[in-house]
C-alpha cells in the first residue's frame, strides 16, 4: 500500500540529513537566528539607554551575524523539508511564503551587517535607521514562524502520524488514589 502525499510529508526526504521521522532538524535550528536576531534587538534598544553604547552596538552587530549563519544552516535543511510536501498543495504554498520571507530576512540581516561594517567601529547607540530595519526584519520573521507553525502544528508536515502520536497518550500503570 502506497503513502498518501500528506502521510509522505510527515517522512524525511534524508533522516541523516534532516532529522528522523517525528523528529526534524529544521525547528531546532531555527532557534538561533530567532534568539540570535531578538538578541540583537535588545542590545540595539539598550544602546539608548547608556552612557557608553559601544559594547552593545558591536555586540548587537555579531548576534546579527550569528543569526545569520544559524539562518542559513536552518534554510538547508528546511530546503530538505520543502521536498517531502507535493507541490500544487496549500501546504507547499505556505512552505514557499515561508521560505521566501525567511529568505528576505536573512538578506535584510546580512544588509544589516555589511551596513553595521561600513560605519566602523561602533562608538554611539545604533542609529535609528539600522534599528528600524531590525524591527521590521523581526516582524516580518515572525509572520514567517506563523507559517512555520502552520505547516508543523496545522499541515502536520515532518511532524508524526496520528497513531504514533496516540501512543502518548495511552496509560503506563494505575494511579494511587
Amino acid at each position: 500500500m502506497s503513502e498518501s502525499p500528506h502521510q509522505r510529508a510527515k517522512r524525511p526526504v534524508s533522516a541523516a540529513l534532516a532529522g528522523p521521522y517525528g523528529h526534524p532538524f529544521h525547528p531546532i535550528l531555527v532557534t538561533v537566528p530567532i534568539g540570535a536576531w531578538v538578541g540583537s534587538l535588545v542590545f540595539d534598544v539598550a544602546s539608548h539607554t547608556v552612557d557608553q553604547p559601544a559594547f552593545l552596538a558591536q555586540g548587537a552587530m555579531w548576534l546579527i551575524a550569528i543569526g545569520v549563519i544559524g539562518a542559513l544552516a536552518a534554510a538547508m535543511v528546511g530546503f530538505l523539508d520543502l521536498f517531502v510536501i507535493p507541490s500544487g498543495t496549500r501546504a507547499f504554498a505556505v512552505a514557499l511564503t515561508h521560505m521566501t520571507l525567511n529568505l528576505l530576512v536573512t538578506v535584510a540581516y546580512v544588509g544589516g551587517f555589511l551596513w553595521r561594517q561600513a560605519g566602523g567601529a561602533a562608538q554611539d547607540a545604533v542609529p535609528a535607521g539600522q534599528l528600524a530595519l531590525s524591527v521590521v526584519s523581526l516582524a516580518v520573521l515572525g509572520v514567517s514562524g506563523y507559517l512555520g507553525g502552520k505547516l508543523a502544528y496545522a499541515y502536520g508536515v515532518r511532524v508524526a502520524d496520528e497513531a504514533a502520536q496516540a501512543e502518548g497518550f495511552t496509560r503506563v500503570g494505575r494511579r494511587a488514589g
